[in-house]
């Protein structure tokens, strides 16, 4: 069955067809509707077939108003021909489709050259189909790397409570145990010495988020290290770190250039960003980098000849589509680091607005303000009883806005939050229809005896 949760018993009834789709079936002359949840007996029309599932859709949120998610939602038209181009692509047939095995091999070169690596042309990397499996691959570098010098204990993985899930999805498929920094006060992500006296002969990485999902903050990498640089004078201990960048590293080399979290950090091994988040293709697609060849064992990867060639590849999928590496080299050479910088620019100047006004309406506390990713949490105002924060959610979803509420993890659960992600397409013009509907909801809400929105369903965190 599906893991998703649908209804208790399914629905036999067949789907409606419009009479006015009323295009006969040649093979059948079928005039029944097809059924749900069985495969049909005989084929439709493509028009009618394409006109039930289009109908379907529309029940969908509208992209461009989730303010939940990071993932891209809006590309120019020609990236979208591009893509239609080389969707019958399969990625991994390196020698089948050389250019776009090339187009693969520049953007990793353009990444390792953004992040700082020493040597660029020896920094080793690869497409994946997220942060989700970029993460994956960078984890299984580091616990490779510490089996190697290493013959007992349990390997474990330092990172803060505030970690993307795929984290706690790799801790759990390869049998590593996750010690969690917890959130304290008003520090709601990793603490550079609490993360370094986690660590002991079993520990494979630290783990820094360039860019929390809770509140958009960036995690210390530098002083990160210079714990860990500590940590190894004080005991020998060699912990290496990865950064997941899956937003910031996109956001970061082109709004806080002078920011020490990459490469040029000594003790990073490696670094993985989504491009489908900042930067900017539609899902899905991620880059995983590692420093050089040495912090990317070579047992990993694998050679494969039966596609024809000697074809070595990196990774959890085997078949998935070209066309998304197409379109972030499309995007890289589209924009270059000045048109980058613009958009990234525009989405902080969106969310740094917004968060001030939002804060100024007085019903609400800020805290972050979109000033490092372009991204805002704020709860309510300690004086407001009637209403809380999954109170706003509700009603803006009313108004077609999807904005999260969620409560905090350890040691913060009592904080429950709303979230807003500033994406490239959610302009000055949203940014105030948004405000506008949130004014006109507070005279409602004000009016409540109680909040009315939370339950043990709604209280729980968005992971985007």
């Amino acid at each position: 069955m599906a893991l998703h949760k649908g209804p208790e018993r399914p629905d036999d009834r067949p789907l409606s067809v419009n009479p006015f789709y009323g295009e006969a079936n040649p093979v059948s002359r079928m005039t029944e509707a097809p059924p749900q949840h069985r495969l049909p007996d005989s084929p439709l029309p493509p028009t009618t077939a394409y006109q039930l599932v289009h109908d379907e859709l529309m029940l969908d949120g509208n992209s461009r108003l989730n303010l939940a998610t990071f993932v891209t939602t809006w590309m120019e038209p020609q990236a979208g021909v591009l893509m239609a181009e080389c969707r019958d692509k399969n990625m991994i047939d390196k020698d089948e489709y050389p250019r776009t095995a090339e187009l693969e091999r520049r953007c990793v070169a353009m990444l390792a050259d953004l992040w700082h690596a020493p040597d660029p042309a020896a920094a080793v990397g690869c497409s994946t189909t997220g942060s989700s499996e970029a993460c994956m691959l960078a984890g299984m570098a580091l616990k490779r790397r510490w089996s190697s010098r290493n013959t007992g204990g349990r390997p474990n993985l330092v990172m803060g409570v505030n970690v993307q899930v795929c984290w706690d999805k790799f801790c759990n498929f390869w049998e590593v145990e996750p010690r969690l920094v917890p959130m304290e006060g008003d520090r709601f992500h990793l603490d550079p010495q609490a993360a370094a006296e986690l660590c002991d002969e079993n520990t494979i990485g630290v783990v820094g988020i360039l860019g929390s999902t809770f509140d958009g903050s960036y995690e210390p990498i530098a002083d990160l290290c210079a714990a860990l640089d500590a940590l190894q004078e004080r005991t020998g201990l060699d912990i290496p770190v990865h950064v997941d960048g899956a937003s910031g590293a996109m956001v970061a080399p082109f709004l806080d250039e002078d920011l020490a979290w990459d490469f040029r950090l000594p003790r990073v091994a490696s670094i993985n960003t989504s491009g489908h988040k900042y930067g900017l293709v539609y899902p899905g697609v991620g880059w995983a980098l590692w420093r050089d060849k040495a912090a990317l064992p070579e047992e990993l990867v694998f050679r494969v000849n039966y596609l024809g060639g000697d074809m070595p590849t990196f990774a959890l999928n085997f078949s998935r589509p070209g066309a998304q590496v197409v379109a972030q080299y499309y995007t890289f050479l589209r924009l270059g680091r000045e048109g980058y910088r613009a958009v990234q620019q525009t989405a902080r100047d969106v969310a740094s607005g917004l968060a001030g006004r939002i804060e100024a309406l007085g019903d609400f506390r800020l805290l972050t303000r979109g000033d490092q990713l372009p991204v805002f949490a704020f709860t309510t105002a300690p004086d407001v009883t009637a209403y809380d924060v999954f109170d706003v959610s509700r009603r803006l979803r009313e108004q077609g806005w999807l904005v999260p509420a969620y409560t905090f993890p350890p040691n913060r659960e009592d904080l429950s939050v709303l979230r807003v992600v500033c994406r490239n397409g959610f302009s000055t013009d949203l940014a105030a229809l948004l405000l506008e509907d949130l004014q006109r909801l507070l005279p409602e809400l004000r009016r409540q005896p109680h909040p009315l929105g939370r339950d043990a369903g709604q209280a729980t965190a968005f992971h985007h």
